[in-house]
């Protein structure tokens, strides 16, 4: 092959290298709209939560998230259970959180975070991340003091999470993973400390998601 052949094949597989990266980066970035879900969209989050567990966690987790987040759809009103999605341009979910209210005599505003799903073929791709920092500002916009939320200290810290003392805040039940036990103040001072359990929305009222 000579000089020209050379040049020319790797014209080409420059080319199909430049495709290929472009490809990737319009999947992984795909646009999407950040917005308040209302009840309407109760089957759709549902399903959504449904396939992303049973995609990663498998049947039983599947069941038990698919039965709180059909419960949580269902009474979705934008005060006590806040739902926020992320859809594509043909307003197909991708991504759902949901924000729950915790109930104190104080009148003190807490939200906790859980649960949040993203669909399977789009994880990766931020849409999680961008789902919280979403949710927290909302929060804030409402004038909330604390997030918290029950999950991985590793990944949670990179919102702003941190570990949290049942001194402090405790949880509405009984934790099976304290550790885990997480907040933040939304405001500009310290977490207040509480000196009572809460109670939460009704979904979340039951032992086995503790």
């Amino acid at each position: 092959m000579g000089r020209r052949g050379v040049a020319s094949s790797s014209v080409n597989e420059i080319q199909a290298l430049v495709t290929r990266i472009l490809l990737a980066s319009s999947k992984k970035y795909t646009i999407m709209e950040y917005q308040i879900l209302e009840r309407s969209r109760a089957d759709d989050l549902t399903s959504l939560f449904r396939e992303a567990f049973a995609s990663s966690e498998g049947e039983t987790q599947e069941r038990l998230i698919g039965k709180l987040s059909s419960g949580l759809a269902s009474n979705i009103d934008n005060d006590s259970i806040i739902c926020i999605g992320a859809a594509n341009e043909e307003d197909s979910l991708r991504g759902v959180i949901f924000f729950t209210r915790l109930f104190f005599d104080s009148p003190v505003q807490v939200y906790m975070l859980a649960p949040v799903a993203v669909h399977h073929e789009h994880q990766g791709r931020g849409i999680g991340a961008a789902l919280i920092e979403f949710g927290l500002d909302d929060l804030r916009n409402r004038s909330a003091d604390v997030a918290v939320t029950y999950g991985d200290p590793s990944f949670y810290s990179k919102f702003g999470f941190e570990p949290l003392q049942q001194e402090v805040i405790q949880a509405p039940l009984e934790l099976s993973m304290p550790f885990g036990w997480l907040g933040q103040s939304l405001t500009d001072g310290p977490i207040p400390e509480i000196r009572q359990r809460p109670t939460c929305v009704e979904e979340f009222d039951d032992p086995q998601y503790w």
